[in-house]
């Protein structure tokens, strides 16, 4: 990993510095830094489901709403939410059907009072219906599209996904800050460990591609239309192997699993070849998952919009299902890898 990689991993899991990183964005600072860039809004605010950063539907007297998202401060540098940005272009150029932020003046990103924002068009839609096959065919065509455009060029501020970031950096920062009770600190740390080594030998025996990725393509940041699906929500864009923007759309028992990869595959290689070894990362990557997420929580535990939505995070009882998640994850990863 690159030297600028590092930096910009540590502003992705870094605190913003203050407990209160939103204190000031009140809303009159959302309406007054809309009509710094000549959005007007005319006064009504929703606020959308979002813990990382704060998004804000905006209602307009003489136009239709926009949404306004306003970035944790400190996560990320300017030139890889700008980076984030161009990739949204590219796939809209492409006609790749992503929620591209609006350019005003010929900028995506624009600064009020310290904060940080982008502004974009709102799309309507619904969750896709994952359970039928001609939806995974149509996301699974979508999403080779989406990563043509991405291997076209690689990030140069935006971090890699890799099981040193996910995993290592996540374990040492739950147990450096003692989240996990003492009585369960061994037992988890145990598990956890064994994971780690499971994820290591899984990245050592498959060597595959890597290219710039949606980050974060489960099934909520997908609306569906009767056109079809728009992307959105690039704020977790990052390097890393394609099954990634794959895997998240997969659930149930392993025969549920193999014919919804199948279906996804089947649209898929309809536009990219797909490496099938890749597969074999599908477990470890949830692996890494469920230990970031893990972190990702604590990272946050002192902004106080995280324990109000989190309330069940770092109790005895937590612990206890991670513990017993972990282990099946050490289960599943020695079994073999899906088969489409």
């Amino acid at each position: 990993m690159a030297a600028n990689d590092i930096d910009d991993e540590r502003n992705d899991e870094g605190m913003s510095g203050s407990a209160l990183p939103y204190a000031g964005l009140t809303p009159d600072c959302v309406l007054d830094a809309l009509d710094s860039v000549a959005i007007h809004g005319d006064g009504r605010l929703l606020a959308l489901n979002s813990y990382e950063n704060r998004v804000y539907q905006v209602w307009r007297d003489d136009a239709p709403p926009v949404v306004a998202k306003f970035y944790r401060p400190a996560r990320w540098s300017d030139e890889a939410i700008i980076e984030e940005h161009a990739l949204i272009g590219e796939l809209d150029a492409a006609e790749v059907p992503a929620v591209a932020p609006i350019a005003i003046e010929g900028r995506t990103l624009a600064t009020f009072e310290g904060f940080r924002f982008a502004v974009f068009p709102r799309h309507g839609g619904r969750a896709p219906e994952l359970e039928q096959r001609d939806i995974l065919e149509q996301l699974g065509r979508y999403i080779a599209r989406i990563h043509t455009v991405g291997a076209a060029r690689g990030f140069a501020h935006r971090p890699a996904l890799t099981h040193e970031s996910f995993g290592l950096e996540s374990r040492a920062y739950l147990l450096e800050h003692r989240f996990i009770p003492d009585d369960l600190r061994a037992a988890w740390q145990s598990v956890a460990d064994l994971a780690l080594q499971s994820v290591h030998r899984a990245y050592d025996s498959v060597s595959v591609a890597t290219l710039r990725l949606h980050g974060d393509c489960h099934g909520g940041n997908v609306l569906w239309t009767d056109d079809g699906p728009h992307f959105v929500d690039f704020d977790d864009a990052r390097t890393g192997p394609a099954v990634q923007d794959l895997w998240m759309l997969l659930s149930g028992d392993r025969n549920a699993m193999e014919a919804q990869v199948a279906a996804i595959l089947e649209g898929y290689e309809s536009f990219r070849d797909f490496d099938r070894r890749e597969l074999a990362l599908i477990e470890p990557l949830r692996t890494l998952r469920l230990l970031h997420y893990s972190a990702w929580i604590a990272r946050r535990w002192d902004d106080p919009a995280f324990p109000a939505a989190f309330p069940w995070f770092n109790t005895q009882r937590y612990w206890q299902d991670r513990i017993l998640e972990l282990r099946e994850q050490v289960a599943l990863m020695d079994e073999p890898p899906l088969r489409a």
